[in-house]
């Protein structure tokens, strides 16, 4: 049967075609860069299908770094809360830190004289009884504590050692009914007594004469009358003065300049070594001495 329509040329020829056509192509592209424009067409035509096949795998990345379990989920929600808590309990701990360091640098910088012998002690209780103003400290007489020791803060003269124990000591504080301690008045030197009346931030001063130049704002210290208490360190300070004449004496309160209700730490004072007691110990030293040369000699 013969066919309709004549076959081409066979394919031989044809190879040989496509192989001159190429060859003729890549001459003038090498040598005349004529195809440099349709290259970029071409280049703009095939990207929208290049980043078509990309996509899946993008998905797939995404899904793998985004989509996760439920119980993954909420184990993370509880280690963030555990861990919330921990950095909260930690912020706590600094900030009670802060504060103690801060406490005792005000206590360490209270103006003591250079030549006092001081130690810091730790308030463990303080009395329950509304009428009794006492507390407890840290130190007992194996640290050298006597009873009637001069005890400050920061602000202040705070009471005195009532009781001694072997690791604690009770302090008496200057704001109970059964203490006393003489002042003197900064601005003139007046002297008073502050009695403590039983109220945490009241002192009371009695037998003060109407002609005593006592103002409202005067500042009272330790008059060093006694031997209790070094001379010099703030007491109280003056808030109420009513000189009634209907009255013997008149009426005067002051406010206690330490903080009383707030103690966490307080200083331990010893007694300074006057010149006098220096004197005497250097001069009974020298009649020892002479006395056991002579006793020598003989």
């Amino acid at each position: 049967m013969n066919a309709i329509f004549k076959h081409g040329p066979s394919p031989q020829h044809r190879l040989v075609l496509v192989l001159f056509c190429s060859a003729l192509l890549i001459f003038f592209d090498h040598k005349m860069n004529s195809f440099e424009s349709v290259r970029g067409y071409l280049q703009s035509m095939v990207s929208p299908l290049q980043y078509l096949a990309t996509t899946p795998k993008q998905m797939m990345n995404w899904a793998a770094e985004n989509i996760v379990t439920r119980r993954q989920l909420v184990a993370d929600n509880e280690q963030y809360k555990v861990n919330e808590l921990v950095f909260h309990e930690q912020a706590l701990q600094l900030d009670i830190v802060k504060k103690e360091n801060e406490r005792l640098r005000a206590l360490l910088s209270s103006p003591l004289r250079t030549d006092t012998r001081k130690m810091v002690a730790e308030i463990l209780t303080v009395d329950s009884d509304p009428y009794t103003h006492q507390v407890v400290i840290n130190r007992g007489a194996n640290d050298g504590v006597y009873e009637g020791q001069a005890v400050i803060d920061d602000e202040g003269i705070v009471g005195q050692i009532l009781h001694v124990g072997t690791t604690s000591s009770r302090v008496l504080l200057i704001t109970d009914v059964t203490h006393a301690i003489p002042v003197r008045i900064s601005r003139n030197g007046v002297r008073l007594i502050a009695n403590g009346v039983g109220v945490i931030d009241q002192l009371s001063h009695s037998h003060v004469p109407h002609s005593a130049d006592v103002r409202v704002g005067d500042v009272l210290v330790t008059s060093g009358l006694g031997s209790k208490f070094p001379e010099g360190y703030p007491v109280a300070k003056v808030t109420f003065v009513m000189q009634d004449e209907s009255h013997a004496f008149a009426r005067i309160q002051s406010q206690p300049v330490a903080k009383i209700d707030r103690l966490r730490y307080v200083l331990l004072l010893w007694p300074e070594h006057s010149e006098s007691t220096v004197i005497n110990d250097s001069a009974a030293k020298i009649i020892e001495n002479q006395l056991l040369e002579k006793g020598v000699s003989e």
